[in-house]
């Protein structure tokens, strides 16, 4: 749909493209809903993920294209873990999944493939200049959406920690890139991350049933 890369509108000087605005909204509301710890949140990051394609795409950001090609992975990925994580509420109807703080091996884990992953696509990017104009950022973007997805997917607190520190190489590089709205997305991003890693924290604590409520 070529209408997807055309202009919507323009705001202070930025040229916000039709794609980059509807998908990084949707991938807002799929932050909001893996808050709420409701499993919509894994079709709605499906469908951000195959909008911003187009939009990375048009921004000449591999890392990015491919970082939306893992989402739509990990997003399928994501439901099925959901499905069969979610607990029992006590009227036997099926409840939300149950969030917990990674073990140190699980968070190792994660650090290591982080930083072996971001050196290895940085390398490629690197010696492949016209996959990214901006290869290490683009990378550590790429990488680290991808580990945060797979500490969501199995209910690990360190998910939010890990949107933090995609957010702060994410807002400059959208930016930079001509991609404001998706900067716009990322500072929004910010105040949602924050919440929810206050929920989710709190849900892990011995009191947290009293903290309970219905997710959609």
């Amino acid at each position: 749909m070529p209408w997807l890369n055309a202009e919507a509108f323009t705001a202070f000087g930025q040229h916000i493209m039709w794609s980059d605005m509807i998908g990084n909204s949707i991938g807002l509301i799929a932050l909001a809903l893996g808050w709420r710890r409701s499993i919509l949140t894994w079709p709605a990051q499906f469908l951000s993920g195959v909008i911003l394609v187009t939009a990375y795409a048009s921004a000449q950001l591999s890392g990015g294209v491919g970082k939306q090609l893992l989402v739509i992975g990990v997003a399928l990925w994501g439901w099925r873990m959901w499905q069969r994580g979610r607990r029992r509420d006590s009227d036997g109807s099926v409840g939300t999944i149950a969030v917990r703080f990674a073990t140190w091996p699980e968070r190792w884990l994660l650090l290591g493939g982080t930083a072996l992953g971001t050196l290895a696509v940085g390398g490629l990017f690197t010696a492949v200049p016209e996959l990214s104009w901006n290869p290490w950022p683009d990378a550590y973007i790429f990488v680290g959406t991808l580990a945060a997805m797979v500490a969501q997917a199995r209910g690990l607190v360190e998910f939010w920690f890990a949107w933090l520190l995609v957010d702060l190489v994410g807002v400059p590089l959208a930016f930079s890139s001509g991609l404001a709205f998706s900067g716009f997305v990322y500072v929004v991003y910010l105040g949602l991350v924050l919440w929810g890693l206050r929920d989710w924290w709190l849900r892990t604590r011995p009191a947290a049933p009293a903290l309970e409520g219905a997710a959609a």
